[in-house]
């Protein structure tokens, strides 16, 4: 078993073993025992009472952070000749259509999200093998197909981003940095948990929210009393 350094015992003597903390006193504390040297990304883990075997407990949506996630995004826009101002001013990083879904084609996928039109999708499917696995695949549930393209692309820029329960019935996001305040870390986290209550799937019963978790970055995970996402 490694041994314990100084700073990961510090660490761990700011954390009381089962405590369930609010969401206040974890936005706190999170700052006081992340010890990276770069600024870490603050997560959160939220376990859902839904059976993932079944497709009508499906659970996905966006939520538009109030302080968005700290990180710069990269985002593709494949539009049409007459969308591509549009995409360009509204902060999009490339923007095109022919060129990169034949860069595309040939294995380059160096972006985070993908904006598109709906008249394109068809030209876009022969592309779901390389872009579905990565999770890089336009969809209008989530607003990345869309006839507003500037609106989406300065929506993403400003920190909108997509959440999807994985097959443990666990979703996870990032939802800001270290750097942080914590009253801009606990207003993400309320915003977050709101919007995955607005998606429960009408099948699903019994407790919804089963648990939630706040980490950092090599942090330890602080267990988070959802009533107190509520609170004032």
């Amino acid at each position: 078993m490694s041994k314990l350094t100084r700073n990961r015992k510090a660490v761990l003597n700011k954390i009381e073993i089962g405590k369930i903390y609010s969401i206040q006193e974890a936005s706190v504390l999170i700052k006081q025992i992340t010890i990276t040297k770069f600024d870490s990304s603050v997560d959160i883990d939220v376990c859902l009472g839904i059976d993932t075997r079944k497709s009508n407990q499906i659970v996905r949506g966006v939520v538009s952070l109030p302080y968005g996630t700290g990180r710069e995004i990269k985002i593709l826009a494949l539009v049409t000749s007459d969308n591509e101002t549009v995409a360009k001013d509204a902060g999009a990083d490339y923007v095109g259509l022919d060129e990169y879904i034949e860069k595309i084609k040939n294995g380059w996928t160096d972006i985070d999200v993908i904006v598109t039109q709906p008249s394109i999708m068809g030209r876009i499917g022969i592309l779901g093998k390389i872009l579905g696995p990565k999770g890089l695949m336009p969809n209008p549930k989530v607003g990345t197909v869309t006839n507003d393209v500037g609106i989406a692309v300065e929506e993403l820029k400003k920190g909108k981003i997509e959440f999807k329960a994985d097959k443990a019935g666990v979703v996870h996001a990032s939802i800001g940095r270290v750097s942080f305040t914590s009253e801009q870390i606990c207003d993400n986290v309320k915003e977050f948990v709101t919007s995955l209550i607005k998606v429960k799937p009408a099948a699903s019963k019994g407790p919804y929210i089963k648990n939630i978790y706040l980490s950092s970055t090599m942090s330890p995970s602080l267990n988070i009393d959802f009533r107190s996402i509520d609170e004032n």
